[in-house]
């Protein structure tokens, strides 16, 4: 399909038709295992002849959803995963052993931090963090035994766009892989396999499948890495089941034009937040991709706005510790995806008591509007 657009690759990615019965729809494979015929049977799965055993090592609807974001990155192969964390993880553990060493940005997500800075420790890799905005800072951070070089496409929550094609060329020239989570810009905007990254992430729960309803994740990129994930994933009991991978699958569907009303939104919110007196400072990013800039307004409300009413009078818009439903939602990042994080790094980041992150849905822009309008009118 590498003639085929965006917008059309996004609908028509399954490949698998196995049943006889020819369903418009791709099957739920509710199943835990395969069945074969006899022992040369068996034994033509492990000669790689026969593509399913068991749904803890593989399954056609994680092969759908995986192939599906996989092609739309630009990436020649996916795994999907039971989470975004676990994905990263998987990756991670693709690449790097005991003994090793990544280099990350400081402004990741509170749960990526809290996964490198502490829960590798337990597998006996080490991590340096450093601000990526400038190169000569990850250069030298840079060890003999660093293996990755890790960021975020924009980072979460202060929308930081990270250069990436800038990132791929210093791990090639010091020959370390290149990973990018690539959740909040989704391929529609941002494509950094393409950029020559050899690792792009997603935590599928969010833009990817959309829909609030489904715990995924998503690893794309080289063959070899994917297949060596893919086996850790196994492994270590990080699967996605079935259901999960067919609801992401359909929700990957719409995900060009629910985006593109999201980004709209956004960049319409963020322009009227700029002018109410009870904010401080907006961060949007700017030129992120020709689509746009993504569906993600963070907001920091002045000094002596009263953060409390704030949340408050949202009315409608739910308060949330996710992200990138179809509704309008707010988090509070330092109350909890950012709350594990030193209290030094986060106030180094500037993520203050006032920062609030405004995931932006697909609603009618005036409602949406007037309903911040409402809730920062309060906080004065």
């Amino acid at each position: 399909m590498k003639d085929k657009k965006f917008d059309t690759k996004a609908v028509h990615f399954s490949t698998i038709r196995e049943s006889e019965v020819a369903s418009k729809v791709q099957p739920i494979y509710q199943t835990t295992a395969y069945s074969f015929k006899d022992l040369d049977d068996i034994e033509d799965y492990f000669r790689g002849n026969k593509p399913y055993l068991y749904s803890r090592v593989d399954n056609p609807n994680n092969d759908d959803l995986a192939t599906g974001v996989a092609r739309l990155e630009g990436a020649p192969s996916g795994a999907a995963t039971s989470s975004g964390l676990s994905a990263i993880l998987c990756a991670v553990l693709a690449v790097a052993q005991s003994g090793d060493h990544i280099v990350a940005c400081d402004d990741l997500y509170g749960g990526t931090y809290h996964l490198f800075a502490s829960e590798l420790k337990t597998f006996g890799i080490e991590v340096t963090f450093v601000p990526f905005a400038d190169q000569q800072s990850i250069q030298e951070a840079i060890q003999p035994n660093t293996k990755i070089l890790y960021s975020e496409s924009i980072t979460n929550p202060l929308l930081r766009v990270e250069d990436i094609h800038g990132i791929a060329e210093l791990a090639k020239k010091n020959k370390v892989i290149s990973m990018i989570d690539n959740t909040f810009a989704t391929p529609y905007l941002l494509q950094p396999y393409v950029q020559g990254v050899n690792v792009v992430i997603h935590s599928a729960t969010k833009y990817i499948a959309g829909h609030s309803d489904v715990t995924a994740g998503i690893i794309a990129g080289d063959q070899d890495i994917v297949q060596k994930a893919k086996e850790k994933m196994a492994n270590l009991g990080c699967n996605l089941g079935p259901f999960d991978a067919w609801l992401a699958a359909r929700g990957l569907k719409t995900l060009s034009v629910r985006m593109e009303r999201q980004v709209k939104n956004a960049a319409w919110l963020a322009e009227v937040l700029k002018e109410h007196p009870a904010i401080k400072k907006v961060y949007y990013p700017e030129s992120a991709s020709m689509q746009g800039n993504g569906a993600i307004v963070t907001a920091e409300l002045s000094d002596d706005a009263d953060i409390e009413g704030f949340f408050r009078h949202l009315s409608w818009v739910k308060i949330v510790a996710t992200l990138a439903g179809v509704e309008t939602s707010v988090s509070y990042p330092l109350g909890t995806s950012h709350r594990a994080m030193p209290d030094e790094l986060i106030k180094r980041l500037g993520i203050t008591k006032h920062v609030v992150r405004i995931s932006v849905g697909i609603e009618d822009k005036g409602d949406i509007t007037e309903v911040f309008q409402n809730a920062l009118n309060h906080a004065l």
